[in-house]
Protein backbone atom coordinates (compact mmCIF):
# COMPACT_ATOMS: atom_id res chain seq x y z
CA UNK A 1 0.00 0.00 0.00
CA UNK A 2 1.27 3.35 -0.94
CA UNK A 3 0.78 5.74 2.43
CA UNK A 4 2.48 8.47 1.49
CA UNK A 5 4.32 10.68 -1.46
CA UNK A 6 7.07 12.99 -1.20
CA UNK A 7 8.51 14.33 -4.39
CA UNK A 8 8.65 17.11 -6.83
CA UNK A 9 5.06 18.59 -8.34
CA UNK A 10 5.73 18.55 -11.97
CA UNK A 11 2.48 19.44 -12.81
CA UNK A 12 -1.23 20.48 -11.19
CA UNK A 13 -5.10 20.96 -11.93
CA UNK A 14 -7.43 21.09 -9.56
CA UNK A 15 -8.90 17.27 -9.57
CA UNK A 16 -4.96 15.88 -10.66
CA UNK A 17 -1.44 16.23 -9.93
CA UNK A 18 1.98 14.54 -11.01
CA UNK A 19 4.72 14.23 -8.61
CA UNK A 20 8.45 12.68 -9.45
CA UNK A 21 9.58 10.63 -6.95
CA UNK A 22 13.02 9.79 -7.49
CA UNK A 23 12.26 9.47 -11.51
CA UNK A 24 8.97 7.72 -11.12
CA UNK A 25 5.86 10.04 -11.79
CA UNK A 26 3.09 9.24 -10.02
CA UNK A 27 -0.67 10.62 -11.07
CA UNK A 28 -2.36 11.26 -7.61
CA UNK A 29 -6.13 12.53 -8.09
CA UNK A 30 -7.08 15.11 -5.15
CA UNK A 31 -9.87 17.22 -4.24
CA UNK A 32 -9.82 21.09 -4.61
CA UNK A 33 -9.24 21.98 -0.62
CA UNK A 34 -6.11 19.83 -1.50
CA UNK A 35 -4.88 21.88 -4.51
CA UNK A 36 -5.61 24.71 -2.49
CA UNK A 37 -2.35 23.84 -0.21
CA UNK A 38 -0.02 23.23 -3.12
CA UNK A 39 2.82 24.85 -3.88
CA UNK A 40 3.71 26.04 -7.76
CA UNK A 41 4.90 23.72 -9.86
CA UNK A 42 8.49 22.36 -9.69
CA UNK A 43 8.54 22.95 -5.42
CA UNK A 44 8.41 19.97 -3.16
CA UNK A 45 5.13 18.03 -2.26
CA UNK A 46 4.42 15.82 0.29
CA UNK A 47 1.20 14.31 0.52
CA UNK A 48 -0.68 11.41 2.58
CA UNK A 49 -2.34 8.90 0.18
CA UNK A 50 -4.68 6.20 -0.70
CA UNK A 51 -4.14 3.37 -3.26
CA UNK A 52 -7.88 2.13 -4.97
CA UNK A 53 -7.21 -1.29 -6.50
CA UNK A 54 -9.68 -1.89 -9.06
CA UNK A 55 -9.46 -5.07 -11.39
CA UNK A 56 -8.86 -2.79 -14.25
CA UNK A 57 -7.03 -0.06 -12.65
CA UNK A 58 -4.68 1.01 -9.54
CA UNK A 59 -5.81 4.87 -8.60
CA UNK A 60 -4.07 7.05 -5.79
CA UNK A 61 -5.45 9.69 -4.41
CA UNK A 62 -3.93 12.50 -2.45
CA UNK A 63 -4.66 14.30 0.82
CA UNK A 64 -2.84 17.35 2.57
CA UNK A 65 -4.29 16.45 6.15
CA UNK A 66 -5.13 13.30 7.77
CA UNK A 67 -8.79 14.52 8.40
CA UNK A 68 -9.17 14.44 4.80
CA UNK A 69 -7.89 11.09 4.21
CA UNK A 70 -9.76 9.46 6.92
CA UNK A 71 -12.78 11.23 5.58
CA UNK A 72 -12.83 9.75 2.51
CA UNK A 73 -12.10 6.34 3.70
CA UNK A 74 -14.85 6.50 5.82
CA UNK A 75 -17.20 8.05 2.35
CA UNK A 76 -15.92 4.75 0.23
CA UNK A 77 -16.97 2.32 2.90
CA UNK A 78 -20.92 3.93 2.35
CA UNK A 79 -22.67 1.97 -0.48
CA UNK A 80 -23.48 4.08 -3.87
CA UNK A 81 -20.15 6.69 -3.20
CA UNK A 82 -17.00 4.88 -4.75
CA UNK A 83 -13.20 7.14 -4.61
CA UNK A 84 -14.30 9.48 -7.93
CA UNK A 85 -17.52 10.83 -5.86
CA UNK A 86 -15.88 10.96 -2.50
CA UNK A 87 -13.18 12.75 -4.04
CA UNK A 88 -15.73 15.53 -5.40
CA UNK A 89 -18.04 15.29 -1.90
CA UNK A 90 -14.40 16.72 -0.85
CA UNK A 91 -14.08 19.11 -3.27
CA UNK A 92 -17.38 20.68 -2.73
CA UNK A 93 -17.34 20.96 1.32
CA UNK A 94 -14.98 20.91 4.15
CA UNK A 95 -14.22 17.81 6.26
CA UNK A 96 -16.18 20.22 9.37
CA UNK A 97 -18.83 21.19 7.63
CA UNK A 98 -19.77 17.87 5.91
CA UNK A 99 -19.03 15.76 9.22
CA UNK A 100 -21.83 18.76 10.57
CA UNK A 101 -24.09 17.85 8.15
CA UNK A 102 -24.14 14.33 8.72
CA UNK A 103 -24.04 14.73 12.32
CA UNK A 104 -27.34 17.52 12.23
CA UNK A 105 -28.87 15.04 9.24
CA UNK A 106 -28.85 18.05 7.10
CA UNK A 107 -29.56 16.24 3.51
CA UNK A 108 -30.53 19.15 1.70
CA UNK A 109 -26.79 20.85 2.09
CA UNK A 110 -25.56 17.02 0.70
CA UNK A 111 -27.78 16.70 -1.91
CA UNK A 112 -26.47 20.11 -2.97
CA UNK A 113 -22.91 18.29 -3.59
CA UNK A 114 -22.04 16.77 -7.21
CA UNK A 115 -23.33 13.13 -7.63
CA UNK A 116 -25.45 13.04 -4.03
CA UNK A 117 -29.27 12.03 -4.70
CA UNK A 118 -31.83 11.99 -1.17
CA UNK A 119 -31.30 8.58 -0.89
CA UNK A 120 -27.61 8.93 -0.68
CA UNK A 121 -27.47 11.54 1.15
CA UNK A 122 -29.77 9.49 3.43
CA UNK A 123 -27.14 6.71 3.74
CA UNK A 124 -24.24 8.85 4.34
CA UNK A 125 -26.12 10.05 7.56
CA UNK A 126 -27.36 6.44 8.64
CA UNK A 127 -24.05 5.06 7.90
CA UNK A 128 -21.78 7.80 8.71
CA UNK A 129 -23.25 9.95 11.91
CA UNK A 130 -20.95 8.43 14.39
CA UNK A 131 -18.01 8.03 12.52
CA UNK A 132 -17.14 11.34 11.18
CA UNK A 133 -15.69 13.33 14.15
CA UNK A 134 -15.86 17.39 13.76
CA UNK A 135 -12.51 18.90 12.62
CA UNK A 136 -11.23 22.13 10.64
CA UNK A 137 -9.21 21.65 7.54
CA UNK A 138 -9.69 24.60 6.43
CA UNK A 139 -6.72 26.17 4.85
CA UNK A 140 -5.15 28.34 2.02
CA UNK A 141 -2.58 27.78 -0.58
CA UNK A 142 -0.52 29.44 -3.12
CA UNK A 143 -3.11 30.93 -5.73
CA UNK A 144 -2.22 30.75 -9.42
CA UNK A 145 -3.01 34.11 -11.51
CA UNK A 146 -4.07 33.83 -15.51
CA UNK A 147 -6.28 35.24 -17.69
CA UNK A 148 -10.19 35.67 -17.14
CA UNK A 149 -10.73 32.86 -20.59
CA UNK A 150 -7.88 30.53 -19.03
CA UNK A 151 -9.11 30.53 -15.49
CA UNK A 152 -12.65 30.07 -16.71
CA UNK A 153 -11.80 26.91 -19.19
CA UNK A 154 -9.90 25.29 -16.04
CA UNK A 155 -12.42 25.93 -13.89
CA UNK A 156 -14.96 24.24 -16.08
CA UNK A 157 -12.88 21.51 -16.80
CA UNK A 158 -12.78 20.90 -12.92
CA UNK A 159 -16.38 20.74 -12.16
CA UNK A 160 -17.12 18.72 -14.90
CA UNK A 161 -14.97 16.04 -13.97
CA UNK A 162 -16.41 16.51 -10.42
CA UNK A 163 -19.48 16.08 -11.87
CA UNK A 164 -21.74 18.84 -12.70
CA UNK A 165 -23.24 19.20 -15.81
CA UNK A 166 -21.64 21.37 -18.22
CA UNK A 167 -25.04 23.77 -18.45
CA UNK A 168 -25.28 23.73 -14.47
CA UNK A 169 -20.91 24.66 -14.22
CA UNK A 170 -21.21 27.16 -16.92
CA UNK A 171 -23.95 28.79 -15.15
CA UNK A 172 -22.20 28.68 -11.62
CA UNK A 173 -19.05 29.95 -13.26
CA UNK A 174 -20.61 33.29 -15.10
CA UNK A 175 -22.46 33.63 -11.60
CA UNK A 176 -19.58 33.44 -10.25
CA UNK A 177 -17.31 35.92 -12.94
CA UNK A 178 -20.14 38.22 -12.88
CA UNK A 179 -19.06 39.63 -8.74
CA UNK A 180 -16.57 42.15 -8.62
CA UNK A 181 -12.82 42.52 -9.15
CA UNK A 182 -13.64 38.41 -10.37
CA UNK A 183 -11.43 38.24 -13.48
CA UNK A 184 -8.53 38.44 -11.28
CA UNK A 185 -9.16 35.89 -8.50
CA UNK A 186 -6.60 32.43 -8.88
CA UNK A 187 -8.33 29.57 -10.11
CA UNK A 188 -8.95 27.98 -6.48
CA UNK A 189 -10.72 31.38 -5.43
CA UNK A 190 -12.93 31.09 -8.91
CA UNK A 191 -14.06 27.71 -8.00
CA UNK A 192 -15.35 28.40 -4.45
CA UNK A 193 -17.46 30.86 -5.74
CA UNK A 194 -18.74 28.88 -8.10
CA UNK A 195 -19.25 25.76 -5.87
CA UNK A 196 -20.72 27.92 -3.23
CA UNK A 197 -23.16 29.48 -6.05
CA UNK A 198 -24.17 25.51 -7.10
CA UNK A 199 -25.13 24.78 -3.17
CA UNK A 200 -27.60 27.00 -3.39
Amino acid sequence: MIASLTGTLKRKSPTEILVDVNGVGYAVSIPLSTFERLGSEGTAVSLLTYLHVREDALLLFGFATDEERDAFKKLISVSGIGPRLAQGILSGVSVADLSHHIATGNSAALTSLPGIGKKTAERLVLELKDKLGVSDSSGRGVGRSSGEIGIRAEALSALLSLGYQRSVAEKAIRQALSEPDASSLPLEALLKKALRALAY
